[in-house]
């Protein structure tokens, strides 16, 4: 199993002006990718990824990513309710490889925050569990 490199992750977007967007972000990537509402479409995020690491121990993986995420209060009209830091808990989805053995081909499953856990995930090739997820994704905030 191995990280894509990507997330998405809830955040309030002073750009478009609206709360809870899903923002994709990349590693690698300058900016993230905002998805915005059906005025403003798609557009450049400012936030991105500026870290991650994994580490193992008793069959067990651990990703960590650190977002950088620059944010600025503004009032989201069609809620009616303002913006805020990450102070909400915010949905994140982090993607997964996985290479299937039988027949060697590459794989892609994603986890998230708000589906309920344990959780398993099956090869798209063979049907195999692949991984057994014991808790969610967590999100931890730093100033």
């Amino acid at each position: 199993m191995h990280w894509k490199g990507d997330i998405n992750l809830s955040l309030d977007c002073f750009i478009c002006r609206r709360t809870g967007r899903t923002t994709r972000l990349t590693h690698g990537a300058e900016h993230g990718t905002c998805s915005g509402d059906s005025r403003t479409g798609q557009h450049p995020a400012a936030a991105r990824i500026s870290a991650f690491d994994h580490t193992s121990e008793r069959e067990r993986t651990i990703l960590r990513t650190i977002v950088d995420y620059w944010w600025a209060p503004f009032h989201d009209a069609d809620r009616n309710q303002p913006s805020v830091t990450l102070t909400r808990t915010p949905w994140v989805q982090l993607h997964l490889g996985y290479l299937c053995p039988e027949p060697v081909r590459s794989g892609t499953f994603s986890t998230q925050t708000n589906p309920r856990h344990p959780q398993t995930d099956t090869c798209e090739h063979c049907a195999a569990p692949i991984v057994h997820s014991h808790y969610a994704p967590r999100i931890q905030l730093q100033t």
